[in-house]
């Protein structure tokens, strides 16, 4: 069954530009993420992606916090972003870059 969580989040919850990227997983459930910021590393980009997900008392999704991924972004054929995992090594990449830019934030 798929996921309807994004639903029940009322739309003003969003900023117009926000990107909203949709995953589905290996059973075919879809999960909905806003890209929170896009993190350079060398030629390629990545996106820290926090799951669109209304937390309230009657919450019973088992979870304690938001669901953060990170995915690298690829273009298609057809010009449009993709979201893929990204391989151990550009992980660990994409980490130290994130680090060095908290650092600098400091």
């Amino acid at each position: 069954m798929a996921d309807k969580r994004i639903n029940q989040i009322p739309e003003e919850d969003f900023a117009d530009d926000d990107i909203i990227v949709e995953m589905t997983d290996e059973e075919g459930n879809t999960y909905y993420y806003v890209e929170e910021m896009v993190i350079p590393v060398g030629k390629d980009r990545f996106a820290l992606l926090v799951e669109v997900h209304e937390h309230d008392e009657g919450c019973d999704c088992g979870c304690e916090e938001d669901d953060v991924i990170i995915a690298k972004i690829v273009t298609n054929a057809d010009g449009e972003d993709e979201y893929i995992e990204p391989t151990d090594e550009e992980f660990e990449a994409v980490q130290a870059a994130y680090d060095k830019l908290l650092d600098e934030d400091e």
